[in-house]
């Protein structure tokens, strides 16, 4: 039987493998501080793509809409109003700026939702406060191994195990 580290079951490990430990599991840590970096990027992107998505389709809106919509709209406040056809054409476009605005004020809002995504920074920190905790930890002291278990019964049973 044997330990996940691959010692024996109640064998004390060495300075080395305590030292390859401690090394795999810092090393898992910073791999888990990129992952956790990449998964915020990711998100800042996703917002910064959002907002330009918001702002493409408010241009493509306005471009698009303008001379269809002016018509239609232009034409039904003639009808239902009487007024001059130049008055009716202006109060159109008017919606249509209306619109745009609304859909640019969405882009405008995930865009600053976007720069102040903090991902790369908060991963950072998080890795300067492990560090600042690791230089300040400090082996415990071993406990003492009581008179009924000395070595030699240890590796008795270490090898009857096995």
């Amino acid at each position: 039987m044997s330990a996940p580290d691959g010692s024996p079951v109640g064998a004390e490990r060495s300075i080395g493998q305590l030292f390859a430990s401690a090394t795999a599991d810092m090393s898992a840590l910073v791999h888990d501080e990129i992952a956790l970096a990449k998964a915020q990027l990711k998100q800042d992107v996703k917002r910064g793509a959002t907002s330009g998505g918001a702002f493409t389709a408010a241009g493509v809106l306005l471009l698009f809409s303008l001379p269809m919509l002016n018509f239609a709209l232009a034409y039904g406040i003639r009808t239902w109003s009487h007024w001059n056809l130049a008055v009716c054409f202006l109060l159109s476009f008017a919606a249509n700026v209306l619109i745009a605005g609304f859909l640019a004020l969405i882009g405008i809002v995930f865009a600053k939702k976007a720069k102040k995504g903090r991902g790369a920074q908060k991963v950072a920190a998080s890795m300067k406060e492990t560090a600042g905790v690791l230089q300040k930890a400090k082996p415990h002291a071993r406990p003492e191994l009581p008179e009924d278990r000395v070595p030699q019964a240890i590796e008795a049973v270490a090898r009857s195990s096995s």
